[in-house]
């Protein structure tokens, strides 16, 4: 399979990190996220109960930094991750975590995995 679906430039505000004054304040995460998905039987039915639902995904992303509060990014990638496949029937996906302003004079630093197969 070698079409995509994603999205580019979520924003959420959460608990990570493991400095102590990291666990007291919420911090900004930039997500991008690809997933395989087949995108025939949208395109030729025109319908939306064929289709990835993408603001369904986006939901399942603020829900699991809601409800977790990971020390380290590589942690966080993985979770997220595993729950975007099991909950949303995704084979494949790329996961893009980016710390806007974590490191000084560095726009951002993150992590990128890919799990699964096309």
């Amino acid at each position: 399979m070698t079409d995509t679906v994603f999205i580019e430039g979520l924003v959420v505000e959460t608990v990570i990190g493991d400095y102590e004054w990291e666990r007291h304040v919420l911090q900004r995460l930039e997500i991008d996220l690809e997933m395989a998905w087949g995108n025939r039987a949208p395109g030729a039915s025109d319908n939306v109960a064929d289709a990835l639902d993408y603001a369904a995904v986006s939901e399942t992303i603020r829900r699991w930094f809601r409800d977790n509060r990971p020390r380290l990014l590589e942690a966080a990638a993985e979770s997220l991750a595993a729950e975007i496949r099991k909950r949303h029937g995704v084979s494949w996906l790329s996961l893009c975590l980016r710390k806007p302003g974590a490191v000084p004079d560095a726009r951002s630093v993150g992590v990128r995995i890919e799990r699964g197969s096309r």
